[in-house]
């Protein structure tokens, strides 16, 4: 996994409208946390940091003022309306730690020949890993499933170095028989008659 360096200040400007100020420059405002320290108010680079965020659980090298600290983020706010960051938490590592994280699960196959549906159950696998090596997803096969089958947590691989922490039993994936489609309603064709005849 490889990490993504940002350049990041410290911040001492705190409310509303420090964080405006912040936006109107392209920066967000970010908070970091982790390790038993007082949290650290800071300002990343706007678009770099948007950039970051599109890979699950990045590891991030944060240049704060001179000092370099490792990052993974918490929790992101967004713009309903732009989608643009609006905030970012981010929690301190160290090389070497284990963290906790959801980590993506994806499908791969083809499902036995008829009409199925694929049901994520879980959309992430909550896992235990080292810090600078998250998964950005795992990935189980759903070839020649049929309706009926499922998939639990304890079925799909985990890299090398990856414990599951989400329950073992719960089930991730199952595979549903289509529904069939309820033929038309009739009562027009009678209403029309009837129209007629009158």
């Amino acid at each position: 996994m490889s990490e993504i360096k940002l350049a990041t200040e410290t911040r001492t400007d705190f409310g509303k409208g420090a964080a405006r100020r912040v936006r109107r420059e392209n920066k967000v405002p970010g908070v970091l946390y982790g390790h038993g320290t007082e949290p650290v108010h800071v300002t990343l680079p706007g678009h770099e940091l948007l950039l970051a965020l599109r890979t699950p659980n990045v590891l991030l090298s944060l240049d704060i003022e001179g000092k370099n600290e490792l990052a993974i983020p918490k929790a992101v706010q967004r713009d309903a309306i732009k989608g643009s960051l609006v905030h970012v938490d981010l929690i301190l590592v160290k090389r070497g730690e284990k963290v906790t994280v959801e980590v993506v699960i994806e499908t791969e196959g083809e499902l036995a020949p008829g009409t199925f549906l694929v049901e994520n159950v879980l959309n992430t696998l909550s896992v235990e890993t080292e810090a600078t090596h998250i998964p950005e997803s795992v990935t189980v096969s759903i070839q020649g499933l049929e309706a009926g089958a499922s998939i639990l947590a304890k079925d799909i691989a985990l890299p090398k170095g990856t414990t599951l922490v989400t329950d073992a039993d719960a089930v991730a994936i199952q595979i549903l028989a289509a529904q069939a489609e309820e033929p038309a309603a009739e009562g027009a064709e009678g209403e029309a008659t009837e129209g007629a005849e009158a």
